[in-house]
Formats: C-alpha cells, structure tokens, sequence
C-alpha cells in the first residue's frame, strides 16, 4: 500500500504495475521509506514546489484560452461548407495526431531529461513530471485549473491568430485558410486536454459512463494503456492524449534512438533526475 514504510528495491518503487520486480541492469539500493505514493519523501518536497504565482498563470491561461476557442469554434461553424466535409475530417484526424505527438514529445522530453533545479523551466514545468512518477495517483488531486493550466497556455497564440483571421479576412482568405484552421483547432482542443485526459487514466472509480467508453473505445487515452509507462524506469509509451502512437514510436525504437544520440552527443543520462528524486529520503 502507498505511503507504508517498507524495505524495497528503490528503482522499482514506483511502478504500479510491478513493485516487486527487480530491473536488471540497474543500482539496487534497499531502504526504509515509504513507496511511491504522497507519503513519498521527494512526493511531498515536489508537491510543496506547486507556488501562488503558478496558481495565477494557470487561471489566467484558462481564462483567455477557452473564450478563444469558443470564440473560433463559432466562426469555423458559421463558414462551414458541407461540400468539403471529408477534408474537414481529415484535417481534424491529423490534428488529433498530431496531439498526440506533441504529448509525447514533451514527455518525454520532461520525464527524461533537465533538472527541477533548472533555471525558469524546473519549478515550473519539470516539477510536476518528477511528482507524477513518485506519486502517480496526484494529477487525480489536482483540480481542473492545476491539471490543465499550462497545456492551455500553449493554446493561446494560434487561437488568437485564428480569431485574428476571421475578424478581419475578407471571405475568400477565410475560405482559403479554412481546412488549416480546422486542424488547428483539433489540435488545440486535444493539446488543451491532454493533461485531463492523462488524468483520467489515472482515475478509476467515478468516472462518468461517456468517459470511460471513449477509454475503451481508444478515442482517448485508455487506462490499461497508459499503465505500461508506469512500470519504471518509465522509458516508453510517452504519448498520452489518445496514445495511438505508442505502438509505431515503440516499434521502431523511436524514444531510444533519440535517447542514444543525445547521449552519444551530451553524456547526459537519460532520466538520471527522476532516479534521484525517486532515492530520496528525508
């Protein structure tokens, strides 16, 4: 159980799915702490790190981000024009896609690599990566505005650049530019939900019916699915808006590869931070 003192092998402590297992390869060190869970050492300084000035910024972005879209939703709905309705649907697919990718660049960017110490980006962005790994059920604690804040933020200026366009092109150009700003709008939508829709697959009880149907159906990140990152050392299947994905990056070694060359490049080691906030202690 989370957050009960117990001797273990500390790299594995913060799997779910295989607490007891051993991983090759790897320093084994045996302690006393908790496991993985909100009773975790490094759980409770990370979770600590979430600041008043961050809470702000999150409102702020959540404020202007969902007007925006609301806002081009409705233009786009106003000059729809049913007779090019497959290219609309293939523009919303791609971006659906290209979501998804965003979700696990930047996962995979954030579990792998950087410091919490690092300079702007660390108490900001890298600390919740290091958190949800050591305490994966937290994203479940944090309300609307904590889980979804930034991935609003990203949103911002092509929603403003999109409501630019329909306020003051003339019809043609709107015409012209109608099918990008389709996917456009598919990719924000789905960018601006990622971190809800990872939450979700973290939430297994409560959900409302629609939701977890759209799990089992794999419209959006299923919660099977997403256990698989969670086996430590974390080191796959990174995206997590529908996850579609995963299996061709997994195929193809897309992640290692990447891994490898900076490596080879950098010396740095990959996910070196997270191992070390996973050790902590006191």
């Amino acid at each position: 159980m989370a957050g009960l003192a117990e001797k273990k092998i500390i790299y594995n402590s913060m799997s779910e799915d295989d607490p007891n297992g051993n991983n090759s390869g790897e320093t084994i060190e045996e302690v006393n702490t908790p496991r993985w869970g909100p009773n975790h050492a490094g759980a409770k300084e990370l979770a600590a790190g979430y600041s008043t000035g961050k809470r702000i910024q999150e409102i702020m972005c959540v404020a202007i981000s969902i007007p925006l879209m609301l806002v081009n939703i409705y233009f786009l709905f106003v000059n729809f024009s049913f007779n090019r309705w497959y290219i609309i649907l293939i523009s919303g697919v791609l971006g659906i896609l290209m979501a998804d990718f965003f979700s696990g660049l930047v996962h995979w960017g954030a579990d792998t690599w950087g410091s919490v110490d690092l300079f702007l980006l660390g108490k900001t962005f890298i600390r919740p990566f290091r958190e949800h790994h050591i305490d994966p059920t937290a994203i479940t604690r944090h309300d609307f505005i904590e889980a979804n804040g930034d991935n609003f933020a990203v949103c911002i200026p092509a929603l403003v650049y999109m409501a630019y366009q329909f306020c003051s092109y003339e019809q043609k150009d709107i015409d012209l530019v109608y099918n990008r700003n389709t996917f456009i709008i598919f990719l924000s939508i789905f960018v601006s939900m990622t971190n809800q829709i990872h939450k979700w697959s973290h939430t297994y009880f409560g959900l409302p019916n629609y939701i977890v149907w759209l799990q089992n159906c794999h419209i959006i990140l299923p919660r099977k699915h997403h256990r698989i990152h969670h086996v430590a050392p974390h080191e796959t299947y990174f995206c997590i808006t529908t996850g579609w994905l995963n299996y061709p990056f997994e195929y193809i070694g897309f992640w290692t590869f990447l891994e490898n060359q900076i490596e080879k490049f950098t010396g740095a080691k990959p996910r070196s931070d997270d191992l070390a906030w996973a050790k902590k202690t006191d």
